[in-house]
This record gives structure tokens, sequence and C-alpha cells, in this order.
């Protein structure tokens, strides 16, 4: 018999904004198996997944989301945290059927807003020590 085990999902997100950072407490407390982990953008770890993103040439400013080999941006990227998280909130990726311009266009017209709305930290917060497991960095993605 062999045992897989299930790959984590990393979210990388913009550590100073607030929205941001109540997505990812949002996150913590739903994940129930313990199937994400973070890093912030700003960190080395999010700076080459937005190397990884941008190779087009665009400035992608977005959730970043990296699972089973593929990154995922945007809508696409909410909708699959939701997914993951399972239980009703799974439901919500039923969403994933709106035209991706349309789902993007929202997520863009929040993005553009956040700071506005929601505010902004003078620098990234630091985790509580059991959150701090789930937190990734450069030598761990080796």
């Amino acid at each position: 018999m062999r045992i897989e085990l299930q790959p984590k999902a990393i979210v990388y997100f913009d550590g100073v904004c607030n929205l941001c950072n109540s997505a990812v407490q949002f996150i913590l407390k739903q994940d129930k198996k313990q199937q994400f982990l973070f890093a912030t953008l700003e960190s080395d770890t999010g700076k080459n997944a937005l190397e990884q993103v941008n190779k087009d040439g665009k400035r992608i400013d977005s959730v970043i989301i990296y699972y089973r080999g593929k990154y995922y941006t945007k809508s696409n990227a909410v909708l699959l945290t939701f997914k993951l998280l399972g239980g009703a909130w799974q439901l919500l990726y039923l969403l994933i059927i709106l035209p991706e311009f349309f789902r993007n266009a929202v997520y863009d017209w929040i993005g553009k807003n956040r700071y506005k709305w929601f505010g902004k930290k003078n620098e990234c917060a630091l985790p509580s020590p059991e959150i701090t497991k789930r937190f990734v960095n450069k030598e761990l993605l080796k």
C-alpha cells in the first residue's frame, strides 16, 4: 500500500495589506487539514514567485497560489483557495463558470482600492510562533 502525501498550496500575499492579512487569518482558521503554507510577496520567496508569474512582461499585482506545480493568480487563486478549503466554502468555486475577464475585473477593482478601504501596515506583521510554522522561506523550497 502506497501512502501519498497531499501537496500543500503556498499562498503568496501582500504582507502590508490589511485585507490580505485578514484573508490569511481566515484561511488559517478554516484550514482544518493544514494544507496551506504562506509567504509574503515582499519576502525572497514571494519575489521569486512574482518573477515566475511575470515572465510574460505583465506586472501582476495579485495574490498568488502555487499548487501542484502551477501558479494561480487573481480570481483563479481566490476560487482555488475556496475549493481547497472544502466544506461549504468549496461551493464558491462554482463562480469559476463566470468569464475570467469579468472575475478578474472585479478582483482588480477591489485590489486597486484595498489600501483605501481596508488600510495598510507600515511593515509586514509578525505571526505567532504556532503560525510561523506555516510560513515558508527560500530554504524550504529548494
